[in-house]
């Protein structure tokens, strides 16, 4: 018989909607017919008291924190085969005095990682970005060689875990129009054009850079697999426009699987039981079929 994963679903600051789709994930029979859930953090009516709803503190950014902590090490250890994770707070875990701006980077340092991407991924679209929670001032500094280059190797690497066993990868430009060939900024003729042409001349089936109006389109429509996007809302826009709440945030290059919801905490509605677990279902559902190394099409 084949053996259930097992999925760690950390809950997220508890002052936000985290605990509340945590719980009823857990429930869902799309997710219980697939998978046993473990669930980290404050997650019982009692633990989740001791948190106001929607309110910044330090008490609920080091719950979070240690929720994270404790499932990664879990995974680490082989006791849980994969991590979904409902939202964070960066205020919060700023007043605890945790540096991290996120999940992503927090969890790259637990498993010693060395390069990691965050990947969101939806049937209609899959977008890989390349830089993350920064300024958009500092992106252009961000964008080195290096890191544009990293991110297609992570991406040709990981995506047969998907289901796509030979990627078709397509990079985002920079400035508006790709640059127009130096005329609106130099950024996409001198860093990610030869960044694209060195992981083509390894056999990597990467294009680009294309004007970023116009290539999330192409992507949807089936011309390519993924595109990697150059900064956050670059990439975010365009998969929350068209699979927002069915969109599942991954972690590319951990030792272990990690899968999390497409949006935040919620404050405005946090504590008032409306707020909807889909995404995180669908995380949960799609941390199942990597930890099996497999996507099912009957999960």
């Amino acid at each position: 018989m084949k053996v259930r994963p097992r999925v760690g679903i950390t809950v997220g600051d508890p002052s936000g909607i985290g605990p509340e789709i945590a719980r009823k994930a857990a429930a869902d029979p799309r997710v219980s017919s697939i998978c046993d859930t473990i669930l980290y953090g404050p997650s019982s009516d009692q633990q989740i008291a001791r948190f106001q709803p929607g309110r910044v503190s330090a008490a609920a950014g080091k719950a979070a924190y240690d929720a994270i902590v404790t499932a990664t090490a879990d995974a680490q250890a082989g006791r849980i085969d994969a991590i979904a994770t409902a939202p964070i707070n960066k205020e919060a875990f700023a007043a605890a005095g945790l540096p991290w701006r996120g999940h992503t980077d927090l969890l790259a340092q637990l498993t010693h990682a060395p390069r990691v991407a965050m990947m969101f991924y939806a049937e209609q679209l899959r977008v890989i970005l390349a830089t993350v929670h920064i300024p958009i001032a500092d992106v252009p500094r961000a964008l080195t060689r290096d890191v544009i280059e990293g991110t297609i190797v992570l991406a040709a690497r990981e995506l047969p875990r998907f289901g796509i066993p030979t990627p078709r990868l397509a990079v985002a430009g920079l400035n508006p129009h790709a640059g127009e060939h130096g005329v609106i900024g130099q950024e996409d003729d001198a860093v990610l054009a030869p960044a694209i042409a060195a992981q083509r001349e390894k056999g990597v089936h990467v294009e680009g850079p294309f004007p970023a109006d116009t290539i999330f389109v192409r992507a949807i429509r089936g011309e390519f697999d993924a595109v990697v996007a150059c900064y956050h809302d670059q990439g975010l826009i365009p998969i929350k426009l068209v699979a927002f709440g069915q969109a599942v945030n991954v972690t590319l290059g951990l030792p272990i699987v990690r899968t999390s919801v497409d949006h935040g905490t919620a404050f405005d509605i946090a504590g008032k039981g409306i707020a909807d677990p889909s995404s995180l279902v669908e995380a949960i559902r799609l941390a199942a079929r990597l930890a099996n190394q497999a996507i099912s099409p009957e999960l």
